[in-house]
């Protein structure tokens, strides 16, 4: 198992897709295990609500950094936990 850094506050939303990025490839990779995953992205979404989301959807800058897949398992994720409306 890795230690992956993370902050909880991002400056910048490319900043914040270059974490989500790190930390969705590193659960593809079998780096981290699904408990890790799905805090590092609750987390990073409870503190970065505004460079996450715009009018109820991903940030164009999010979109074309991280990609569709990625932010399939972000929704998921944030939706589950409640971080975002069903």
């Amino acid at each position: 198992m890795i230690f992956l850094k993370i902050k909880l506050f991002y400056k910048t939303q490319r900043e914040l897709a270059a974490s989500l990025n790190l930390v969705i490839d590193s659960y593809w990779e079998n780096e981290i295990n699904e408990d890790v995953l799905i805090r590092s992205i609750s987390d990073i979404c409870i503190n970065n609500p505004n460079k996450l989301l715009k009018d109820g959807s991903f940030t164009t800058v999010l979109r074309q950094q991280c990609g569709k897949r990625r932010l399939e398992i972000v929704e998921r994720i944030l939706k589950s936990v409640d971080c975002i409306e069903n």
